[in-house]
């Protein structure tokens, strides 16, 4: 059987992927090669089971079709040339690094069809939501067949400009830590007020996770779905009008993605 697809780093991110590929029947175990020195679980999962672990790019096959490059992006630099030289021409390169531009990507493999995408931490339940950004000269049928392998774990969608990826990374690539803390920030706010942190934690943790599900199987907008939990003059009123203020939840979530963004930009550089 060819090795058709080709992992290299196989993390969190890597591996949730690839299990995603896996259980949707994309691709076989069988098909798929992994070059990471130290392959997390779900990799691991997947090489003892039928899939090839290559620890070297000398190795990389020719036969590779789609070659996913989950590594960090420090390590760009150092691996960019070597990997590079090694990808078949024609291959597809789908690259979820942040801060790594398609022109990087394009300058590394010439000989490959670009993709960037930013997939977030809820991939892992087959829950994310990934963006992602394509050059001009990549075909419509490898844009398809991209899309299936990324959505695998999650929701779709397709920006504009490269730049744009950036926001994607600010918005649901970093998000799900924002919505963690929120999580933390409720309980230590339920401390404040005098519950036991136990207490405390479950209330905020399941009110996290209810609303989350209630926002998900609901067809009204999150600022509908807030509306029905805000009596006027009521005790969520009050708690909004110090969240919903000038230096509220808003600007401070803005501030916040804003420098995120920064951050993606400089990695950018």
């Amino acid at each position: 059987m060819a090795l058709t697809h080709l992992i290299i780093g196989a993390g969190n991110m890597g591996g949730s992927l690839l299990s995603g590929w896996l259980r949707d029947g994309l691709v076989s175990r069988r098909n798929v090669a992994i070059l990471d020195p130290r392959p997390g679980t779900e990799a691991v999962y997947a090489i003892e089971r039928g899939a090839k672990h290559i620890r070297s790019a000398d190795d990389i096959p020719k036969s590779v079709k789609v070659v996913l490059l989950a590594i960090k992006p420090q390590m760009f630099a150092d691996l960019r040339g070597t990997i590079g030289e090694r990808l078949p021409k024609g291959a597809t390169l789908i690259s979820i690094m942040a801060g790594i531009t398609l022109a990087d990507l394009q300058a590394c493999a010439p000989q490959c069809e670009v993709i960037r995408a930013m997939p977030n931490t809820p991939a892992s339940i087959g829950r994310g939501i990934t963006g992602y950004v394509a050059n001009e000269d990549v075909l419509p049928e490898t844009l398809a067949d991209a899309e299936a392998l990324l959505g695998a774990c999650g929701e779709v969608v397709r920006v504009e400009t490269d730049a744009l990826i950036n926001a994607v990374t600010a918005i649901s690539g970093s998000g799900p830590a924002y919505v963690f803390h929120l999580c933390e920030a409720l309980a230590s706010a339920g401390k404040a007020v005098g519950l036991a942190p136990e207490t405390a934690a479950k209330l905020a943790r399941q009110t996290v996770i209810g609303a989350s599900a209630l926002l998900d199987e609901s067809e009204s907008s999150p600022a509908a779905l807030r509306e029905a939990v805000t009596s006027p003059g009521g005790t969520t009123q009050a708690a909004l009008d110090v969240l919903m203020g000038d230096d509220g939840m808003t600007q401070l979530m803005r501030r916040a993605a804003k420098a995120a963004l920064e951050r993606s930009r400089e990695l950018s550089r």
